[in-house]
């Protein structure tokens, strides 16, 4: 896929507010591509600035080599799915597919040929009489993505479109995004808050903090190898480490110096040296949490503590286990008959376990840097208590 969309220093204040902060990046042509982050990160206002009802302040946004900046809205090859549906409520289903094929002055066949398609599309073909107040929530937005599509947008733009659904059946419209997305093809660009949302659907994720773009990779990338505390914080859950390097071993792995706990080995994938102040990450589901200790391995470090918290979800567990002055979360996944086995319970000692390998260094960090470092309010989980 080559560049497709491209945003170069894109700058927008209101007032004192700096919403976007010299934003570049490119979306690839047929790319589903979700921008990602908390309220107020600028990243509705990037979607606006691409639909021409907000204008820049600084930078350029081209669409296939065309410079889109300055052009009224109604010029741009782009069509917008709202949170609200914004159906028109006198109009049925069909009629509010083909408002705009009208309003284009299309001839009648035409638009009675494209209505059926994405009627068909959206799997609503007997629905078509019915007005938007005799259609479920779900219903209301596969009419708004078919009218949107159907003046064949170059990109579709999506402003955080499921926010209105309940929890079931935005994960029912998730599958029907990504499955409309691969049947025409086109740019989608999706902004959400929910990472569940950008993680399930999309090609890469850039995720926003403060105006500015955090990182930019695939889910699995921005998942398994965060840029910065924030990413690794807002993406999932997360277990943080401040730690020391004190040694090297056989050349690919390190061990760090963590406060309150035993000697931790990590694959040293920044090259970093003894005497290098580290930010560690482990995931929850990456540690083992066991009753008993672990078989001895020299690639897995081991820590011993009690468990504070127990929350079974059903398909896993939460555990919160205190150790020395940290408090670690643990996901255990079911993959037996829970009743066939005795179970973790509050304030039992166990033992946690990880490979080196499942830690993850991130990038080197200034720590008067505090956009760099900073952690959300929400994190679920915090390593040094206060």
């Amino acid at each position: 896929m080559s560049e497709f969309l491209e945003f170069e220093n894109v700058s927008k204040s209101f007032g004192a507010i700096r919403a976007v902060d010299g934003v570049s990046f490119s979306v690839k042509r047929g790319e589903f591509f979700s921008l990602l982050g908390p309220s107020g990160c600028g990243k509705t206002t990037l979607l606006r600035i691409v639909a021409g009802f907000e204008q820049p302040d600084a930078g350029r946004v081209r669409l296939d080599g065309q410079d889109l900046t300055d052009l009224p809205p109604h010029q741009r090859p782009v069509n917008t799915v709202f949170q609200s549906y914004a159906l028109f409520p006198h109009l049925s289903v069909r009629e509010n597919i083909a408002f705009g094929l009208r309003v284009a002055g299309r001839p009648r066949r035409e638009i009675r040929e494209e209505v059926d398609k994405m009627l068909r599309l959206i799997r609503m073909e007997d629905q078509a009489h019915k007005k938007p107040a005799q259609i479920s929530g779900g219903q209301k937005q596969r009419v708004a993505v078919a009218r949107a599509l159907i003046n064949r947008p170059r990109v579709l733009l999506l402003d955080e479109p499921l926010a209105a659904l309940d929890l079931k059946l935005r994960q029912h419209m998730l599958l029907e995004l990504d499955l409309i997305h691969d049947e025409v093809g086109i740019t989608f660009l999706y902004v959400t808050h929910d990472q569940t949302e950008a993680m399930s659907v999309s090609d890469r994720i850039a995720v926003m903090n403060g105006g500015r773009v955090e990182q930019i990779g695939t889910p699995t990338e921005v998942y398994e190898a965060p840029r910065s505390s924030f990413v690794a914080a807002f993406i999932g859950d997360t277990n943080f480490f401040d730690g020391v390097v004190t040694a090297l071993e056989d050349h690919d792995y390190c061990r760090l110096s963590i406060q309150g706990l035993p000697d931790v080995l990590c694959y040293n994938d920044k090259q970093n040296q003894p005497g290098d102040p580290v930010h560690l990450i482990v995931r929850p589901e990456k540690f083992r949490i066991s009753p008993e200790p672990p078989p001895a391995d020299p690639r897995r470090n081991t820590l011993e503590g009690v468990v504070e918290d127990v929350i079974y979800m059903g398909n896993h567990t939460r555990y919160w286990v205190r150790l020395d002055g940290h408090r670690l979360a643990v996901f255990q996944q079911h993959r037996r008959f829970m009743l066939d086995e005795k179970p973790i319970r509050w304030n039992d000692r166990v033992w946690l376990s990880w490979d080196a390998n499942d830690g993850y260094m991130l990038e080197r960090y200034n720590v008067s840097d505090e956009r760099l470092v900073q952690r959300p309010p929400d994190v679920l989980t915090t390593t040094k208590s206060t």
